[in-house]
């Protein structure tokens, strides 16, 4: 496993982290997902990606995970988690408001069992919150070691700017990292984000980087079998069908897939390194409803794809 700076902080991550969104608490049990974040271990993998949003329940994911890392000596692993969307039906069981934003976070310590998280996400932009109030919680959150660093995922590049100049102004601790979609079918980022984030020193860790397992090749003409995520949740095929499995994309998914046996990778292994060729992202996300999965993906670390093969995706991409 290969290892990266987050943006400008000191803080290593492996190249390939490991996520829990729409698998922990919802389709996984704890006991298969205790195998997988103790093969990811195994495996050299460091950061581990929650929310208080994910599962079935809030909170159940991050459960589940603190418990899979119980007992492990807490220096080893790196924990993200989010805060933003609904929790409950109060008026403050949402947004990031400093009332929320300290319920939250001491909601998820307590849940996770553990005195910090290393990284907290704004998981969406919040407009009906002033951004000096959701700096300042951040900031007094750092101070106090209860969150090590912060960041925002999916916001919108002014909102990124804006809170830039803001910590700027203030002295505030500045956000260390973003967590936006990217992958082969969804490179939004290479637009505004991307530069935006080199020239702030914001780090990126980035998720769906196979595309909800479209870019794995197992959805091949645009069928979900069974035994897949999708088969057995709505809401990933919901997902599925509305993001990647139109006509022209699984096209292009058969063509990807002949390029990465050419190279004699599988084509989870090239999108994952693909998605790594950009040094500003310091780790790919992916998830897990298997331990063996697991060891497929994380031979992508340290690949660097040949230029011929770089260019041949690109026309595939443009087709």
């Amino acid at each position: 496993m290969k290892y990266r700076r987050l943006g400008r902080s000191g803080l290593k991550l492996s190249e390939i982290g490991l996520g829990s969104w729409l698998t922990y608490g919802t389709t996984t049990s704890g006991d298969v997902a205790r195998a997988c974040v103790h093969r990811a271990l195994d495996l050299g993998i460091n950061y581990f990606d929650c929310a208080n949003k994910y599962g079935e329940t809030p909170h159940a994911a991050e459960s589940i995970l603190g418990e899979a890392l119980r007992g492990l000596p807490r220096s080893s692993y790196v924990i993200g988690t989010k805060l933003f969307y609904p929790v409950g039906p109060g008026p403050n069981d949402r947004g990031l408001s400093r009332k929320h934003i300290m319920d939250q976070v001491h909601q998820s310590l307590r849940t996770f069992g553990t005195d910090y998280v290393d990284i907290l996400y704004c998981h969406r932009h919040d407009p009906e919150t002033p951004l000096e109030e959701t700096l300042r919680a951040l900031n007094d959150l750092v101070t106090q070691g209860k969150v090590l660093y912060a960041g925002i995922s999916e916001w919108p590049p002014t909102e990124i700017s804006n809170a830039a100049a803001i910590c700027r102004e203030l002295r505030l601790y500045p956000l260390t990292v973003s967590q936006p979609v990217y992958n082969m079918l969804a490179r939004r980022i290479e637009g505004e984000e991307l530069p935006q984030a080199r020239e702030l020193g914001i780090g990126l860790i980035t998720f769906s980087a196979l595309g909800q397992g479209v870019l794995t090749g197992k959805y091949g003409a645009g069928s979900l079998p069974e035994g897949t995520r999708a088969a057995a949740d709505q809401r990933v095929s919901y997902l599925i069908r509305n993001r990647y499995l139109h006509p022209d994309q699984v096209a292009k998914v058969e063509q990807l897939r002949d390029a990465a046996r050419r190279l004699d990778l599988t084509l989870a292994q090239m999108a994952l390194a693909w998605v790594l060729r950009v040094p500003d992202i310091a780790c790919a996300l992916v998830g897990a409803s298997r331990p063996d999965q697991l060891d497929e993906n994380v031979g992508a670390s340290g690949i660097e794809l040949p230029e011929s093969a770089l260019r041949e995706i690109d026309e595939i991409l443009a087709s």
